[in-house]
């Protein structure tokens, strides 16, 4: 098997992305993360360019990768040995150094504004410069697709410069992404056959076209042995090839899969999925329910043909074994769900059933009521398991809420400064006692965060001999959704929970009240937690 090497640019080509900016202890997190998951290369910035990197690299940060430092070829008009930005990038101290520089005629001549001797001189001595201290060189030939189109024998010429000067990867890039998947494949064999080897050949695409994925997997088929990209496909504007989907699809598909192997293990490749949520968390977005291999509908089976036929054989409707990449299967309940559908959702979670068991009927009418109304059992998996647990007669009873109030008061402050002040308070009778909680919404600075966070603040504040089983809740979104417009608009709250388990679940609640629709998916989220968990009944009906 031919040896593939991966080489992510997260924190150099993702960085670039509109509104990210990681910080230095999340590029460390995020760098340790790639290297579990077996990496060949990590481009960690571009020291100098921005505090930041240079921070980064000052780290000490044990890896088995290969740390890589990113910058340009030397300026035209100075030696090597004499750019402070060569210098920069020098100082960094890593194995590797990657240097970006022009394959291009028109952006010789137009963006630099120098001859296209000039450029190859650079080339030449910024990459011996480099081999010279005994660094591994790899060049990213910035434009080559479109500088090959318009000019092969200048952009061939530019590769093997870098390769005679002792680059140990030219790297083809398209860097505005707009090349079409079998055209870079074409143009990569040609280079091949133009004498530039396959296992010095790297490719590096952007989504421009939505083609980054396809047009890397038509570089390597062609023989590139280099696969540059990104986690979750971060990049400069619509992205980089996205790694989460490059990586099972090297080691699960062929023709990859028998003949190309990389530094990832099968092991490895289960906590895929982790590793993609966590640069999410980090980033404080929501994860792409419908990203490939890792997305939360990746495996979800929502109608009720499919359903049936995945619960005889898996391989029906899925390509691989979800557990490959650490994801799961989901049969989604909602309307248009059958019995093999709602049988296999509740075995799933815990619940067998009998075929014949006349609960299930109940169970589709009541989803049916209740979507007729504007709740959604499609995202919202744990409320749907409490609601089937209800009609199934196996709801545990812990709580019940007797009254709550929600107050937003406008003042001035100290400084004279108009501000909101959201407070909460919840009366819960558990068993015999009832506990009363208040709790203004307050965020670190002090700000307030809303009359939702009141509330699930002041739930979470005193929940007696359930305190324990919720302290690890963690709210991770909120979303809001008005199904009906007018003065008798409804409004459907979404909440997805997660815990220290790293289990995440989503509730939902509707009424005409925003506020209302919100507590009653706090609730049902508390009440999964404790279901799941495995805590005990107090004697009191579970009125959520």
């Amino acid at each position: 098997m031919e040896r593939l090497y991966l080489f992510d640019t997260t924190l150099r080509d993702g960085q670039q992305t509109q509104g990210v900016q990681f910080s230095t202890a999340e590029k460390v997190q995020i760098a340790q993360a790639l290297d579990a998951l077996g990496v060949d290369y990590i481009e960690g910035g571009w020291p100098g360019a921005n505090p930041t990197d240079s921070a980064f690299f000052e780290e000490d940060v044990a890896l088995k990768a290969t740390m890589t430092a990113f910058g340009m070829t030397k300026r035209a008009g100075r030696s090597a040995e004499n750019d402070d930005v060569l210098a920069a990038v020098m100082n960094a101290g890593t194995q590797a150094v990657c240097l970006v520089g022009k394959s291009h005629e028109f952006h010789v001549t137009r963006a630099l504004g120098i001859t296209l001797e000039e450029n190859v001189e650079n080339l030449r001595a910024s990459f011996a410069h480099l081999t010279g201290a005994g660094r591994e060189a790899l060049f990213d030939a910035e434009h080559f697709f479109d500088g090959y189109k318009a000019n092969s024998e200048y952009a061939l010429r530019c590769l093997r410069t870098a390769l005679e000067a002792g680059c140990r990867w030219v790297v083809l890039c398209d860097t505005n992404g707009g090349t079409l998947p079998e055209e870079v494949g074409r143009i990569v064999r040609e280079v091949i056959a133009a004498g530039i080897p396959g296992d010095h050949l790297g490719i590096h695409t952007h989504d421009d076209t939505g083609n980054a994925v396809a047009c890397t997997l038509a570089a390597v088929e062609a023989g590139a042995r280099q696969v540059q990209g990104t986690l979750n496909g971060l990049g400069e504007r619509c992205g980089n090839a996205n790694l989460t989907t490059l990586i099972p699809t090297l080691l699960l598909k062929e023709p990859f899969a028998s003949t190309l192997q990389t530094g990832v293990t099968t092991d490895a490749l289960k906590g895929l999925r982790q590793v993609s949520r966590m640069l999410d968390d980090i980033l404080n977005r929501v994860p792409a329910k419908q990203a490939a291999y890792v997305g939360a509908s990746a495996f979800a089976h929502k109608a009720g043909l499919h359903a049936s036929a995945i619960v005889k054989d898996p391989t029906t409707y899925e390509h691989i074994d979800p557990a490959a990449v650490g994801n799961e299967r989901i049969v989604p309940m909602s309307n248009q769900a059958g019995q093999s559908n709602l049988r296999e959702r509740l075995k799933r979670a815990g619940i067998e059933v009998e075929k014949d068991d006349p609960a299930l009927g109940r169970i589709l009418e009541r989803i049916k009521a209740k979507e007729a109304v504007g709740y959604s059992y499609d995202t919202a998996q744990a409320s749907f398991e409490l609601l089937a647990r209800r009609e199934l007669g196996i709801l545990p009873t812990f709580f019940e809420v007797k009254r709550y109030r929600v107050t937003v008061e406008r003042r001035k402050n100290r400084h004279d400064a108009m501000m909101s002040v959201s407070e909460a308070v919840v009366v819960v009778k558990i068993g015999k006692e009832r506990v009363l909680s208040v709790s203004e919404s307050r965020g670190p600075d002090g700000s307030d965060q809303g009359p939702v966070n009141a509330l699930s603040s002041a739930l979470g504040k005193d929940f007696g001999p359930y305190q324990t089983y919720i302290d690890d809740i963690d709210l991770v979104d909120f979303k809001v959704r008005i199904t009906d417009g007018g003065t008798e608009a409804v409004t459907r709250v979404i909440i997805d929970s997660e815990d220290a388990q790293g289990r995440r679940w989503s509730t939902v609640g509707v009424s005409a009240n925003i506020v209302d629709a919100s507590f009653d998916a706090l609730l049902e989220a508390i009440v999964w937690k404790l279901v799941r968990d495995g805590a005990p009944s107090v004697g009191t009906e579970a009125k959520v």
